[in-house]
């Protein structure tokens, strides 16, 4: 496809590999420098496990003091609606097309230049989504419906959510304000404050949760509050290293830029094809609100198990390769390119195998060791469980989809993966007609799962047809060692692990200690199982 570039990408420009860092020159180019995938992806990897583990502590914390009663389902309706649009534009269809249209600025183009598209950029989504914040907290009863239309059975609840809603959704503009610090930082290989940075979205609605419950009528409007505090932190947060580097945008409107064009155009079809996986799960609490209360926050607790080691290997890894992968397009390095998507797969199904069988091996000890404390019961945890073994079931496919979809957005291609979303869209509905009567919400987490695979096997089978995606030698031996170790590492796990009941009349300490010692078992025993047969780390070296 044609691409547009900027202004002054012409030969007479240093070359990429020339360029380091932001220079005061303003004539020259502003490429960042090139580091290593492993590294960056275990700094994105660490910060993002904290950000994790202070979120597994927030939903303690609010299984707490709320169980899964109409207070929580109203909060998670009134939160997930500003999340998911998070997810959908600011890190989905925004990052996707920003990041690759940025990376070629700076690689082809002066500091200049990367400076009047920041502050184009900057000015345009403020302007946009203000606008979209206002209209959605006039209209937040009618959303609430959209998005929950079982609470309309209930004037209390739907009441209470849009409430909340009123309170959650300007989120959207701060945390999307925040994605674009992030990006650009990420874009210059300063992977660590993007990534800890929702680490203040955990700490806010922990405090909030402790601290301001005493003072509202209804308890659970505390974690709404705490939820706008939170975006604006994050935002503060990221400010002073942009202007470290000297990116800190001037924010003014400006549509007719042609940076902004490029970007909008390759959001349009973004919106809806690199974020499948979002919209499935709303459905799922579209579908579950309509089912037996709770269903909605059983599909939370298990969704928020999964999120763990997708966030932490998936995600991480797909934040890395993006950037990267802009910049080898850039310089037309499609050998390069190609490896470093053939290094992106086996690093993903080197975690995320072992993690998907580790969350079925333990779902009731896990959810057990982590909610059940107050008003979550027995009941809530054995439906949870149910749930969350079926989104395991996806969790492969969720990390591919992280990896694969940026092997079309580095290219700035952004039609392939509305195909694909569009297909996976379709079967995840028939498959949520056919699961949820014998499964119930069970069902609709398999059929997200199915339909996870479904859009990953086309992405990837797209990518090779391209001639995109190519396989490196060694992937016959690589898929034995990775299946024995599993297999291994399963056995033992379900060997070494107490029936799940014991867990319930034991302390959080028992409970935890016996948690921490199956973990580091079932780790050992994978990776020793690896050694053994010849993997090592240098093996998954690769630079960006």
């Amino acid at each position: 496809m044609d691409h547009e570039q900027p202004p002054e990408s012409r030969d007479d420009k240093p070359a990429a590999s020339d360029a380091t860092s932001v220079v005061a020159d303003d004539d020259r180019a502003v490429a960042p420098k090139a580091g290593g995938l492993m590294r960056s992806g275990l700094v994105v990897s660490v910060m993002t496990m904290l950000s994790r583990v202070m979120g597994l502590v927030r939903d303690v914390v609010i299984a707490t003091l709320f169980g899964a009663g109409d207070g929580a389902d109203a909060f998670f309706v009134a939160f997930k609606i500003p999340n998911f649009l998070r997810r959908l534009f600011a890190e989905g269809a925004f990052n996707q097309a920003f990041v690759p249209v940025l990376s070629e600025y700076a690689t082809r183009g002066s500091k200049r230049e990367v400076k009047e598209l920041l502050d184009a950029v900057a000015g345009s989504l403020t302007a946009v989504l203000a606008l979209i914040t206002a209209l959605a907290m006039l209209a937040a009863p009618w959303l609430v419906w959209v998005f929950a239309p079982g609470f309309g059975r209930d004037p209390e609840k739907l009441a209470l959510t849009a409430d909340m809603l009123r309170l959650t959704f300007p989120y959207l503009l701060l945390i999307s304000l925040t994605a674009f610090a992030g990006s650009t930082l990420n874009t210059w290989n300063r992977f660590a404050v993007p990534a800890f940075t929702p680490v203040l979205l955990n700490l806010s609605l922990i405090g909030a949760a402790l601290l301001l419950t005493p003072l509202f009528d209804e308890p659970a409007l505390a974690l709404a509050w705490g939820v706008l505090i939170a975006g604006g932190a994050q935002l503060a947060f990221q400010v002073p290293f942009l202007a470290r580097l000297g990116l800190l945008p001037r924010p003014w409107p400006d549509f007719a830029h042609s940076g902004v064009r490029r970007i909008l155009r390759l959001m349009a079809p973004a919106l809806f094809g690199v974020s499948v996986s979002q919209i499935n799960l709303l459905l799922d609490t579209v579908l579950a609100s309509l089912l037996a209360a709770g269903s909605v926050s059983w599909l939370y607790y298990s969704d928020r198990l999964v999120e763990l080691p997708l966030g932490v290997f998936g995600i991480a890894i797909g934040t890395v390769i993006l950037p990267a992968l802009s910049r080898r397009h850039a310089e037309q390095s499609g050998e390069h390119f190609a490896a470093m998507l053939d290094w992106a797969l086996r690093t993903v199904l080197l975690l995320g195998l072992p993690a998907a069988l580790a969350l079925s091996v333990l779902a009731e000890p896990l959810l057990i060791s982590l909610f059940h404390y107050g008003a979550m019961t027995e009941r809530d945890i054995t439906m949870a469980a149910m749930s969350l073994r079926a989104y395991a079931v996806g969790l492969v496919a969720f990390m591919l989809i992280k990896v694969l979809a940026p092997g079309f957005f580095a290219r700035q291609d952004t039609k392939t993966p509305v195909k694909v979303g569009i297909v996976a869209m379709v079967a995840n509905m028939v498959f949520n007609l056919i699961l949820i009567w014998p499964l119930a919400h069970a069902g609709l987490a398999l059929a997200t799962a199915l339909s996870a695979f479904l859009n990953a096997g086309l992405l990837g089978w797209l990518l090779k047809k391209q001639g995109v995606l190519v396989f490196q030698p060694g992937w016959g031996r690589y898929a034995v060692q990775l299946l024995g170790g599993c297999a291994v590492m399963g056995l033992g796990l379900w060997w070494l692990a107490p029936d799940w009941q014991a867990w319930l009349g034991w302390s959080v300490w028992t409970r935890a200690a016996w948690m921490a010692g199956l973990v580091a078992a079932g780790a050992a025993v994978y990776f020793a199982w690896l050694a053994a047969f010849g993997m090592r780390l240098r093996h998954f070296r690769m630079t960006g």
